[in-house]
């Protein structure tokens, strides 16, 4: 019992060789599948270095569609995920690159459907993830934490009214991360939460003017 909990600190339980390249790849295909939060028509996954060199060997590929369909990074089914019915409910399809400006387990998600999307993460070390943009937008949130994220038009008070509905729930903001195109143009707020919303402030908060997409992502199970 001891060694087995010891095992559960330093590395997730998970299917798979590598922490980094397969439960991270599984996490980070959950998170951008939360962000869309659509059925998607086509996925193309582009693997960037490390991810590109040995992703395939060591199930990043497998990981990064068993997350985009809602697999946990603990199902058996992973090994054999593209022969599961939902495999072929989708296109998707896996590109290789190399670019060291990129980290060396990178990834982006170009979902095409009634809705298209961009996102862009890193697999960071021992199953922890990072996702760092959504379409032209950088964010940065783990999967640690229940997130908001909101694109909007960038007007005055944007985000005091966001964040006044939030504490007024009592709620404590774990970070803030604000990007822009610039002033008065799309902008992004990507909020992470020590507690949870509940469906009645969410709505309070679509009902916001100027708000072009709300996603509400739940943290990840660890």
């Amino acid at each position: 019992m001891a060694q087995s909990s010891f095992i559960d600190i330093i590395t997730p339980i998970m299917v798979g060789p590598s922490s980094s390249h397969t439960a991270g790849a599984v996490r980070l295909g959950l998170l951008a599948r939360n962000v869309y939060d659509a059925k998607p028509h086509k996925v193309t996954f582009r693997l960037y270095n490390s991810y590109a060199q040995t992703g395939f060997g060591h199930g990043t590929d497998k990981g990064l569609l068993a997350g985009v369909l809602g697999l946990a990074v603990d199902d058996v089914r992973i090994k054999h995920v593209f022969d599961l019915p939902e495999a072929k409910q989708i296109a998707y399809e896996f590109e290789y690159l190399e670019d060291f400006n990129r980290h060396p387990n990178a990834v982006d998600f170009i979902f095409e459907g009634d809705l298209n999307m961009f996102v862009a993460g890193d697999s960071i070390g021992a199953g922890e993830v990072v996702i760092r943009k959504i379409n032209e937008f950088s964010v940065k949130f783990t999967g640690k934490f229940n997130t908001l994220l909101l694109v909007y038009r960038d007007v005055p008070g944007m985000i005091s009214r966001v964040t006044k509905l939030i504490q007024e729930r009592n709620i404590n903001i774990a970070s803030l991360h604000c990007d822009r195109y610039a002033k008065g143009e799309e902008a992004s707020m990507c909020i992470c939460l020590d507690g949870e919303l509940d469906e009645k402030i969410l709505k309070l908060i679509e009902g916001i003017e100027n708000l072009y997409l709300v996603r509400y992502v739940k943290k990840l199970e660890h």
